[in-house]
């Protein structure tokens, strides 16, 4: 498929140029709308919003192989002010505070250090929620940097720096630093807790 001929046919009127668009990336739109909105209803919403925004804008879009990271940013949008509306999305001030005890969901779970029976969800809700989206739009949605920073404000070095922080906050809670050298001993954080003897 060449999204630049098909972006090109669109803002020339093709309807049906930019449907092949859409619906080529129908699944992606449906995800990224869903981790936002958290149900089937609203996703579709924002996402039937999007369309008709990228109906009346595609003309001003310059660089034509920007396309799916361009409307990907205009769903973004479309789901934080939907959010702000019913009032469902939190400032992101302060947000510090609002982070769930880490000590308390790993007390008594026996697989905190069990990386196949985390949930990844249950796992991403200990982060603040500016590095749970840009955890979830990079590695889930596998959206590159820019695009992220584009779609949240912020600059490419933050968001970088938010996703690493975060990754660094999971592997704490797997116990992510532990692992065996090549002579079968635990090293890193860990190993002062539970020495291995030869």
């Amino acid at each position: 498929m060449n999204v630049s001929r098909l972006v090109r046919q669109a803002q020339r009127g093709n309807k049906e140029a930019l449907l092949q668009l859409i619906l080529a990336e129908q699944d992606a739109y449906y995800r990224l709308a869903y981790s936002y909105m958290g149900n089937e209803h609203d996703a579709m919403d924002v996402m039937e919003d999007m369309i008709v925004t990228l109906y009346e804008k595609l003309e001003q879009l310059n660089n034509r192989e920007a396309f799916y990271s361009w409307s990907k940013t205009i769903l973004v949008n479309r789901c934080k002010t939907v959010l702000r509306k019913q009032e469902r999305y939190l400032p992101l001030d302060g947000e510090d505070d609002l982070e769930p005890s880490l000590a308390a969901w790993t007390a008594d779970n026996p697989y905190r250090y069990t990386e196949s029976e985390m949930d990844m969800s249950a796992l991403l809700a200990h982060l603040n929620p500016r590095q749970r989206e840009a955890i979830e739009l990079r590695y889930v949605h596998d959206l590159p940097y820019q695009t992220i920073a584009d779609m949240t404000d912020s600059p490419v070095g933050t968001i970088k720096s938010r996703i690493s922080q975060g990754i660094q906050k999971l592997k704490a809670m797997i116990g992510g630093d532990r692992y065996e050298n090549d002579r079968g001993e635990i090293t890193g954080a860990s190993a002062d807790h539970d020495p291995i003897r030869t």
